[in-house]
């Protein structure tokens, strides 16, 4: 972002309350500008048009047209960093978790029972300076051919614990990049451990929306349950996940805790606790996102001896974590996104390892 350079915001949500409050709050952030606010996707595209804004907020749940149709649209004719405003609701967090399929950059719950305004509107800023640093790329639509992507035997995978760790930690951008890698894992995959950056409850629907598109069992993890083959566990919105041991068994413990690198839960929290429980029976894998959490974790695994690899810059939507632990000298392998799930895969069998996988 060039210096003095102000990020250029538009509003798009049929609440007047809401975007009343949500331009108020903006005007105070230093380095962004509300250049409009927009009642409907009609007259949202119009001003787009007209003002060229940098980064768009967006409401799911709108008249007239909603505003996945609305999203769909705009990133095939007119792509750029949009950030979804939703509710805590069943509905709301079903829509959020489909508009990040859709092409949209990142979520953000609106004020209520769980967040006030004032931390919201923090959150969103700090989310549309990110946003605005944003590549787009058209990502695979589907799995390859030949791995079924439909949920295939998913209970009788569960019943045996792993000796062995898949850790997924995720966030901008980290939503589709971790949908690419596990839909081209199989069901016989051994236990998942997985940290996306999402707010609290948002989490549910997005392992609700994997757990159809994968051939592994996905479910948000409970504090105590054990990691098995064939099983993914997201650890739930605004609560770390850390791997223990237990003689031959791993499990999971859900905690609460300071945030570290600004998140809760964090990539680094779980990495760092992999390299602790796993060791060389680990394989890390750090993914799209900015900033730098998850960096030194992946560098924790490596001395202890397990294997780690990054995405590279390409193939990235934010090239901020990986580039942190490239620099650190913690990833043995930087590879594009299309290439990594046939690392994990092929990683277990040449190296009898465990593997964590990070995105923000």
């Amino acid at each position: 972002m060039a210096l003095n350079r102000s990020i250029r915001v538009l509003i798009v949500d049929d609440s007047a309350v809401v975007r009343q409050v949500l331009s108020a709050e903006l005007a105070k952030t230093p380095g962004i500008e509300v250049v409009g606010t927009a009642i409907d996707p009609y007259i949202a595209r119009d001003k787009i048009v007209q003002l060229r804004p940098d980064v768009v907020t967006l409401d799911v749940e709108m008249p007239r047209m909603d505003g996945l149709t609305f999203l769909s649209k705009l990133m095939k004719y007119m792509p750029m960093p949009v950030i979804v405003v939703s509710s805590l609701t069943p509905e709301g967090s079903d829509m959020a978790v489909r508009a990040l399929e859709l092409g949209a950059v990142d979520v953000v719950a609106k004020p209520g029972s769980s967040f006030s305004i004032g931390t919201m509107s923090a959150m969103l800023a700090e989310k549309i300076r990110q946003a605005d640093s944003c590549r787009f790329r058209k990502l695979p639509d589907s799995p390859p051919q030949g791995v079924a992507s439909a949920p295939m035997a998913k209970g009788a995978a569960g019943l045996h614990t792993t000796q062995k760790i898949v850790a997924i930690g995720a966030s901008t951008g980290g939503t589709t990049a971790i949908t690419n890698v596990l839909t081209r894992l199989p069901a016989d995959m051994h236990g998942i451990v997985i940290v996306q950056h999402m707010p609290e409850h948002f989490t549910s629907a997005f392992a609700k929306r994997l757990n159809e598109c994968c051939q592994m069992q996905v479910r948000e993890a409970c504090d105590g349950d054990i990691v098995t083959t064939g099983v993914a566990l997201i650890a739930p919105g605004n609560y770390h996940m850390i791997l223990r041991a237990s003689g031959a068994k791993y499990f999971v413990q859900i905690k609460g805790g300071p945030p570290v690198f600004h998140q809760r839960p964090s990539v680094d929290v779980l990495f760092q606790s992999v390299a602790q429980a796993a060791g060389q029976n680990s394989l890390g894998v750090i993914l799209t996102g900015m900033g730098a959490d998850g960096a030194q974790g992946l560098l924790a695994m490596r001395h202890a001896g397990a294997r780690t690899v990054a995405q590279d810059e390409d193939s990235c939507v934010v090239f901020g974590m990986p580039r942190e632990a490239i620099r650190l000298g913690a990833a043995e392998r930087v590879l594009g996104l299309d290439r990594i799930p046939s690392a994990i895969v092929d990683g277990f069998s040449s190296h009898p390892k465990a593997v964590a996988v990070a995105a923000v």
